[in-house]
């Protein structure tokens, strides 16, 4: 059938402005390709110059990407382990494990439990769940059909009907939403510290995110947002000398920890890993 030629210009102008409008919302890439460097079947990992210069260190960022098909995940934690703290390489040792990293902030009680609720099966760490965590790491899903690692934003998704599927959660501060909205973090905006962030794509991959050098939650949403990586639901697990990365996987070997808090711990004198009590434990399914 004819089209008129006006009809077809129209149709044209129309896709060319959305386009238009589209790229002027868009975030802008501050790194338009990312070079992985493997590690094992499932695990990736690179460092990248931050966009900004922070106050000390070397202004990098580690980033872990990891496939949850290949992999296996654990809580580890004091509570379930004697009451006794480990740091990360302790904890990678005795336990026989690949990558450590924190699993969330927690409270200086006798268990020092999850700021949150948190069990792994049928050990509960800590039974409350908090109101202000919008986050949750799941694990062991009773369909093993499932992901083995879910980060669940809990205000798009029904927490409640969900809860049945895993048998491990653990609850953590979110800090972009499943939709990649960043949380506006109102009482403390300014702050600043080293930290280590988990968050997943739209395919189901995961991210590990740590930095040394000290950004505002607010300067690290934006570098989120920014890498081409079309990340979602995204968890703050730690932040300064707690903030632990461990890696060995037999020929490699990468050891991050944090050190600067700003207005309580505003140095970078921080030479060790710290003990810390509850633990994500990542290793290979071979």
């Amino acid at each position: 059938m004819f089209k008129p030629r006006f009809t077809t210009y129209a149709c044209a102008l129309v896709s060319y402005l959305f386009f238009l409008c589209l790229s002027a919302n868009a975030q802008p890439f501050w790194v338009q390709e990312i070079h992985w460097k493997q590690l094992m079947d499932g695990m990736y990992y690179v460092e990248l110059n931050a966009p900004d210069t922070s106050v000390v260190n070397d202004s990098r960022l580690s980033i872990l990407k990891l496939d949850p098909r290949q992999l296996n995940f654990e809580f580890l934690t004091a509570s379930e382990h004697g009451l006794k703290e480990r740091t990360a390489p302790d904890w990678a040792t005795e336990f026989n494990k690949n990558v450590i990293i924190n699993a969330g902030m927690y409270d200086y009680n006798k268990s020092r439990s999850n700021q949150g609720y948190m069990k792994n099966y049928k050990h509960y760490n800590n039974r409350e769940k908090s109101p202000y965590n919008n986050a949750m790491l799941c694990m062991h899903p009773k369909d093993t059909t499932q992901q083995a690692f879910e980060i669940m934003d809990i205000t798009c998704q029904n927490w409640e009907s969900l809860k049945p599927n895993y048998h491990s959660y653990c609850q953590v501060m979110r800090m972009m939403s499943c939709e990649a909205v960043g949380m506006e973090f109102k009482k403390r905006p300014d702050q600043s510290c080293s930290m280590i962030i988990a968050g997943t794509d739209m395919q189901g991959n995961i991210y590990i995110l740590f930095t040394r050098s000290p950004y505002t939650h607010l300067a690290m949403i934006k570098y989120l947002q920014g890498l081409p990586l079309n990340l979602r639901t995204t968890a703050y697990l730690e932040g300064g000398p707690e903030a632990s990365l461990y890696i060995n996987t037999g020929d490699t070997i990468i050891a991050k920890y944090g050190s600067y808090v700003s207005n309580t711990c505003n140095n970078d004198n921080n030479d060790h890993f710290w003990e810390i009590p509850n633990v994500i434990a990542i290793s290979s399914k071979k």
